[in-house]
């Protein structure tokens, strides 16, 4: 009998010291930190031990900036968030407008829309501003009323199609508006469609690249109409005022302004392989000026900066112990792509790390935030991204939550 009670002993102190090392070794165990999931561009890179040299900054600007579209990282600016007269660059706010209220059913391509005689007396060709050419109390089909105002910069075709979408270029305004924000414009207000100078009409370098990014990741087709090089209404043809549309082929807009106070303007956009910049010039003195500055601007960027995806959404990059679950482990991934914008050449540098709470406890829900990855490079953090449940946990059974009651207990003392 003793020698029963004696084996049983011993099979219980061995089970319970394989239980011990099993659940100390989970509760001492490091967290597995992620590694960047990409590989560097082929060719281009710098030396690690060359510093990037100063961005061109445009001599007389008031302001300027370069944008990484994937990341929406600032690579460069001066003044950018000053607020300044924003000109006919404005007109990239009323396209965004038209083409988020043509998606939501609000208006359509093949509307007729009227040139009005407030249109064209304020806009056309009787002005000191450039204007599209459609004739006044005569209509056309908004898509080519659109193209009017982003090709040939006319006046008189953003107030009609302001007029036409809200019913006066006031209450359109007021769209524009409640889009900035939106789009994250915190420093921009707009009173009119157009871009003519005007008492609280004013936007910032770095909220217009917001714009022209938004433009371009929400409305391509809205977009594509700023590549177009000249536009012909009635008997009158003229040109897109965007120079580097000849000079550059990798530029696809974005849009020019000018007025005696604003200044020489340009926003400018150029995809060169995987990789997009978007620029902004306010304030330059000449048409050729702002074109030049914009074009250095986007050579030095392509030159020496690169995006990388690091992380897929949905995809497992790390693993965390879970207690009081059907399963031990939960996958961690991000809900969005991770893309990142560095210097050329410093891939290899870049340093994930993963902040997850110390516990992780059962239900856990597919999708549901559980910490944040953080990619630094040279000791700055670069880009940061929740980490969230690949797959759902859910609870164990009542003796599975018991016993790692006990170990949750037993590892906090």
């Amino acid at each position: 009998m003793k020698t029963a009670v004696a084996a049983r002993a011993a099979l219980f102190a061995a089970l319970s010291a394989c239980v011990l090392t099993s659940a100390f070794g989970v509760a001492l165990a490091q967290t597995p930190q992620p590694q960047p999931a990409a590989k560097p561009a082929a060719g281009g890179a710098l030396s690690d031990n060359l510093p990037i040299p100063p961005a061109p900054a445009p001599k007389v600007s008031k302001s300027w900036i370069l944008l990484d579209f994937a990341t929406g990282q600032v690579l460069a600016g001066e003044n950018a968030d000053v607020r300044v007269e924003p000109a006919s660059i404005t007109k990239v706010m009323t396209s965004y407008v038209l083409a988020a209220e043509l998606k939501a059913g609000k208006i359509k391509r093949e509307d007729q829309v009227l040139m009005s005689e407030n249109a064209w007396r304020t806009g056309g060709a009787g002005t000191d501003g450039s204007y599209s050419g459609f004739e006044v109390n005569k209509s056309a089909p908004l898509v080519e009323m659109e193209k009017g105002m982003v090709v040939q910069s006319g006046n008189d075709a953003a107030i009609a199609l302001a007029e036409h979408t809200a019913g006066s270029e006031q209450a359109f305004a007021a769209l524009m508006n409640a889009y900035a924000q939106r789009i994250g414009m915190k420093n921009s207000h707009f009173v009119n469609a157009t871009g003519l100078s005007a008492e609280g009409h004013y936007s910032t370098a770095h909220d217009l690249a917001l714009l022209g990014r938004a433009l371009v990741r929400d409305f391509p087709e809205a977009y594509s109409y700023n590549s177009i090089k000249q536009f012909t209404v009635g008997p009158i043809t003229q040109p897109n005022r965007n120079l580097l549309l000849w000079r550059d082929p990798s530029v696809d807009g974005i849009k020019t302004g000018h007025t005696s106070s604003a200044g020489y303007c340009l926003m400018a956009s150029a995809k060169r392989g995987d990789q997009r910049l978007v620029s902004v010039v306010m304030g330059d003195t000449s048409e050729n000026q702002r074109a030049v500055d914009s074009q250095a601007l986007l050579n030095w960027g392509f030159r020496f900066y690169e995006t990388h995806k690091l992380y897929d959404a949905g995809k497992a990059i790390a693993k965390q112990k879970v207690w009081k679950g059907q399963a031990e482990e939960v996958q961690l991934g991000v809900a969005q792509p991770l893309l990142v914008s560095m210097p050329r050449g410093k891939y290899a540098q870049l340093k994930p790390t993963m902040d997850v709470p110390k516990t992780l406890v059962a239900p856990i829900k597919k999708g549901q935030k559980v910490g944040t990855v953080k990619v630094a490079l040279g000791g700055k953090v670069v880009a940061t991204a929740p980490l969230v449940a690949i797959d759902g946990i859910e609870e164990a059974g009542f003796f599975g939550r018991l016993w790692d009651t006990f170990w949750m207990w037993w590892d906090s003392e």
